[in-house]
């Protein structure tokens, strides 16, 4: 089955020059893993397909049951150097978020996802 991320985390997203950083925070401790195997830089580089001209690079932080992107080449130069109408990265969250995955149907029952 597919599900947005939506179901499994919150994201926070910030920028610096050109660069975008989107933060995924598994919901509950449980998603973590389903997250590490399917939520790739390169399903991430797809997904933003035309605004992240550059590498997506993925940070793993277990202990928070996190995982950070950075998305290089995202923001036209950045906020001072673009002319796209909003510059920041602040809107990259939502739209990770709205990413969908592929969930095998026993682990979405497992994990009460259905």
């Amino acid at each position: 089955m597919r599900i947005q991320l939506t179901q499994l985390a919150h994201a926070r997203s910030g920028d610096k020059g050109d660069t975008a950083n989107v933060g995924l925070i598994a919901l509950r401790d449980e998603y973590y893993p389903l997250l590490v195997s399917e939520v790739t830089a390169a399903r991430v580089k797809k997904h933003f397909e035309g605004i992240c001209k550059g590498d997506v690079e993925r940070f793993e932080l277990p202990n928070l049951s996190a995982l950070n992107f950075l998305l290089h080449e995202s923001l036209g130069g950045g906020g001072t150097l673009s002319l796209m109408t909003d510059a920041q990265g602040k809107t990259f969250s939502t739209a990770m978020l709205r990413m969908e995955i592929e969930v095998r149907d026993e682990e979405a029952r497992s994990l009460n996802l259905v």
